[in-house]
């Protein structure tokens, strides 16, 4: 088995992080992963994205063309990555910055309004949080349970107090689609 998952987004929305904890999670639960971050110029607002290898047997390389999934936080990152996904392969684009729709039949197409969701719970900081509850659903590679016990280990002591509604917008986006 191996997955290949690309997220892509604005500086800021989350991007790293998503990407960190399913590869952290993939570790946690015995599989082996890589996780390659690409930023753009800019810190916060600018273009980042990052590529995650999840298998079973050791990797040899961070390198591929199209992914099996794509996270999509934004317009920009739709155009850039949007085609490049397998046959088959699943899209999961937010689709609250997102109007039009995506339509393509070679894929699976997942619209998720993870920004509305994230402002309903007056943080806007979680929506990564919705879209991967999303993901999550749909692609049964990761148990939940290790999915927040990798997001403890990223939040860290500091901001343990965001777990609870972090939990939250992982239901809702779960629950979503």
């Amino acid at each position: 088995m191996i997955r290949t998952i690309r997220i892509s987004g604005f500086g800021g929305q989350g991007v790293m992080l998503t990407g960190q904890l399913l590869a952290h999670a993939a570790n946690t639960q015995g599989l082996y992963s890589l996780w390659v971050p690409t930023y753009g110029p800019e810190t916060r607002g600018g273009t980042a994205n990052c590529s995650i290898t999840i298998s079973d047997q050791p990797i040899y390389s961070p390198v591929f063309q199209k992914s099996d999934d794509c996270l999509i936080f934004n317009e920009p990152s739709l155009t850039k990555f949007g085609k490049k996904i397998k046959t088959g392969g699943n899209l999961f684009y937010n689709s609250s910055l997102i109007k039009n729709d995506v339509i393509d039949s070679d894929i699976h197409v997942f619209p998720v309004p993870m920004s509305d969701i994230a402002l309903s719970l007056d943080k806007p900081q979680v929506a990564n949080m919705v879209m991967l509850g999303a993901y999550l659903k749909k692609v049964n590679i990761f148990k939940e349970e290790v999915i927040l016990e990798s997001l403890k280990h990223f939040l860290g002591k500091k901001k343990v107090d965001m777990i609870p509604i972090n939990q939250k917008a992982l239901a809702l986006g779960f629950d979503s689609i």
